[in-house]
């Protein structure tokens, strides 16, 4: 999915003020939606997998970098010995090929790593595109049409291109996996800014940020009291569709071989080495892709649900059917 896309998606959210009713509201709708609830767990029982991470690789005795030359078969070019790439009670998930290293705390590893950094991205872009986008739409006419071009001068640059360029030439000392995230926010956050700068262009209209305004509140305030809750619906809704794309991109970054170096565990990182691998031992290159895929799905069935929750009047796109009878009947019930 385009960022493109996403943005004309966020864009067309309802920008209301958030209130308690509004909040019951959205919860009311987002419950109807089944898929988006089941999408929630999966995504919280990934969320609860990478945070306890150490403990599930000390429960089941292993680590994610150390090396076991003897489970691996040497005269066959390190492939796994025994079924299912060397699965057994010590190594759940059978050993890593040539290396030995155990498949499953690397996997569990990994979803800190892939989790975190698409997270991570995903905050930097939307606290650079919230400061920008309001700040050019609240600043002086010049103000405006600076940072309006510098965000089209963001928004030009092909992302994984110029990823691939700062990524090569910063010092292997930098933590890597803060670096991915730096370089991943810092070049997507233009669509955005688009966002917040059109919705605070709207919004600065109405009646009751003029009443702030002659009320004698600064800038500032108005944008903190007024203008911010505003903004928030499609903010989150756009907030919640990168994080699966940003899962995407630091794979990919990963998997190019300028993302997360070893031997700190990634899925996309796991990738680099699995193709080869395939015929031999299929876990290997299974087990990370079907992670990567689970995870990628839930976030995007989640965000949808997010973002059709907010905004009634846009139908999901993942649902067909009795979908839009269902929510009418929520809202009716809301406002009984």
């Amino acid at each position: 999915m385009s960022e493109a896309l996403l943005a004309t998606e966020a864009a067309g959210t309802d920008t209301t003020v958030p209130a308690a009713s509004g909040a019951r509201q959205f919860w009311r709708r987002l419950r109807t939606q089944h898929a988006a609830l089941v999408a929630a767990g999966v995504v919280a029982l990934l969320g609860l997998v990478a945070l306890a991470a150490p403990l599930l690789a000390a429960l089941e005795g292993q680590d994610p970098t150390t090396y076991h030359p003897s489970l691996v078969d040497s005269a066959r070019g390190g492939v796994p010995i025994g079924p299912l790439g060397g699965a057994s009670a010590d190594h759940w998930l059978g050993v890593e090929p040539q290396t030995g290293r155990d498949l499953f705390a690397r996997l569990v590893y990994g979803a800190r790593v892939s989790l975190g950094v698409a997270l991570a991205a995903t905050v930097v872009q939307v606290a650079l595109g919230i400061t920008l986008g309001v700040a050019a739409a609240l600043g002086k006419r010049w103000v405006d049409q600076l940072l309006s071009r510098f965000t089209d001068v963001v928004v030009a640059m092909p992302l994984m291109i110029m990823s691939l360029a700062l990524l090569a030439i910063v010092p292997a000392s930098f933590p890597r996996p803060v670096l991915v995230a730096l370089v991943i926010g810092l070049i997507s956050w233009g669509n955005i800014a688009r966002i917040v700068r059109a919705q605070t262009l709207t919004l600065k209209e109405l009646d009751h940020v003029a009443a702030a305004r002659l009320s004698g509140w600064g800038t500032w305030s108005i944008a903190r009291r007024e203008l911010l809750p505003g903004i928030a619906a499609p903010v989150i809704t756009y907030a919640a569709l990168l994080v699966p794309m940003n899962i995407t991109v630091e794979a990919a970054l990963s998997f190019l071989g300028v993302g997360v170096k070893p031997p700190t565990p990634s899925w996309g990182q796991m990738l680099t080495s699995a193709d080869v691998w395939y015929q031999a031992a299929p876990q290997y290159l299974l087990l990370p892709a079907g992670a990567l895929f689970v995870t990628v799905l839930a976030l995007t069935v989640l965000g949808d649900g997010v973002r059709t929750a907010l905004d009634p009047r846009a139908a999901s796109r993942l649902r067909v059917g009795t979908g839009r009878r269902r929510e009418s009947k929520a809202d009716e019930g809301g406002t009984a």
